[in-house]
Order: C-alpha cells, then structure tokens, then sequence
C-alpha cells in the first residue's frame, strides 16, 4: 500500500525481535502490509505505511510490537480511501 501516507518517518511502531515468536499474527491483521515474516521472526518492511491503528500490537501474544496511535492518523489515512484528499479534514 505505498500511495497511503500520512508524514514520513514519523511512526512509533517498535518490533522488539529478540521477543518475536513468529507466530505471523501482525502479518496477518496489519491493513497495509508493513510486516514480513523473515527467518521465522517478524521484520518491519515498510515502516511509514503504518498508520498506527495498533492491530498488530494487539494481536501480538507475547507484545513484542508497541505503537502509540496518534502521529501516522489512522483517520486521515482512512478519510483519503473514502473521500479523497482534497475533501481531507486534517488530524489532531
């Protein structure tokens, strides 16, 4: 999903590897595809195409992923599928 973006280089998303069981649960519910399963360990492979809804987190059974929603704007992300970005009210 490279043409949704909110700002780059700004995600809080963190992968703590040396906890990652490879279960491949934040693969699975992540809507824009930012991880891959690597060496039988997650591996963030598109970092500014997370939009902080926190999916990944959640689902991770031993949380070895954290994110703290608010600066990739899950809403403006999802505002620009449905309504374009000129018709876009700016996030918080």
């Amino acid at each position: 999903m490279k043409d949704y973006r909110y700002l780059p280089g700004v995600s809080t998303l963190v992968l703590h590897v040396d906890s990652c069981v490879g279960c491949g649960s934040c693969a699975l519910v992540c809507p824009h595809q930012v991880f891959a399963l690597r060496d039988k360990k997650a591996a963030i492979i598109d970092l500014d195409g997370c939009m902080e809804c926190g999916a990944c987190a959640l689902n991770c059974p031993v949380s070895a992923i954290s994110v703290t929603p608010g600066v990739g704007c899950a809403s403006y992300i999802i505002q620009t599928w449905i309504k374009g970005k000129d018709a876009v009210i700016e996030c918080c």
